[in-house]
This record gives C-alpha cells, sequence and structure tokens, in this order.
C-alpha cells in the first residue's frame, strides 16, 4: 500500500489562490499516476486533475481548467495543486489518488482506477 498525506488547505475568499500538496509514502512503482479528487458536502466524489509522474502529462476536469495546475516533484514523491480564480463552488475536502502503473488518461477521473487515497485537506471559499 502507497501512504499519501496532504496538507495545504484553508479558507480563502472567491478570487483567490491556494495550493495543496500530497506526499506519497516510498514506492517502486516507475510509471504512477496521481490526481486530485473533491468532494463537497453532499456531492460524489468527483476527479479535479491527474498528472503521469513520470512524463508530466496532465488532464483537468472542464470545472478547473485554465484555473487549478497539477504539477509533481518526482525527487520528493510529492504533487500540487494550484488553485486560482478560486469560486465558492471549489469548497470540498481534496484527496490526492495513486495508482502504480499509468494514467488511464480515457477515465482517469473514475476513483477505480486508483487503490490508494489520502484522508483530504479541506478547502474553503467563501463568497
Amino acid at each position: 500500500r502507497v501512504y499519501l498525506v496532504e496538507s495545504g488547505g484553508g479558507s480563502v475568499q472567491a478570487g483567490g489562490s491556494l495550493r495543496v500538496s500530497c506526499v506519497a509514502s516510498a514506492h517502486a512503482y516507475t510509471t504512477p499516476c496521481m490526481a486530485w479528487f473533491r468532494q463537497a458536502p453532499g456531492k460524489e466524489r468527483e476527479g479535479v486533475a491527474a498528472i503521469s509522474v513520470e512524463s508530466g502529462t496532465t488532464d483537468y476536469a472542464s470545472s478547473v481548467k485554465g484555473r487549478f495546475t497539477i504539477s509533481r516533484d518526482k525527487a520528493k514523491n510529492t504533487i500540487f495543486l494550484q488553485m486560482n480564480s478560486l469560486k465558492p463552488e471549489d469548497t470540498a475536502v481534496y484527496s490526492c489518488a495513486f495508482e502504480g502503473i499509468g494514467c488511464r488518461w480515457y477515465s482517469w477521473w473514475q476513483e477505480s482506477n486508483y487503490h490508494d487515497f489520502g484522508q483530504g485537506t479541506q478547502v474553503a471559499v467563501s463568497s
């Protein structure tokens, strides 16, 4: 199992920015895929962005494209989500996810593609 620890959440006003981070425990996978998911109160968890840790290839949900940027630091087993122009509807618990054998780009937003999830970090955006 790969353990994931998120940090960096908080409260911000609409239009502001936040960056969340996720550190993965040591592992032997060579082409992992990592992603950010979020879950708002009363809603299902949804995929926000994914990144191939080896190549740096990324993809985003349409609701965040152009506002959020996912990136990684391979040496530190860490991914980041830079969130700009935040909206109240971005309020959610943000969790990172890990899959050891690469990103399935045709379905990266589906939870079933990942075998490990972190506990999450709260992001609250006020209007």
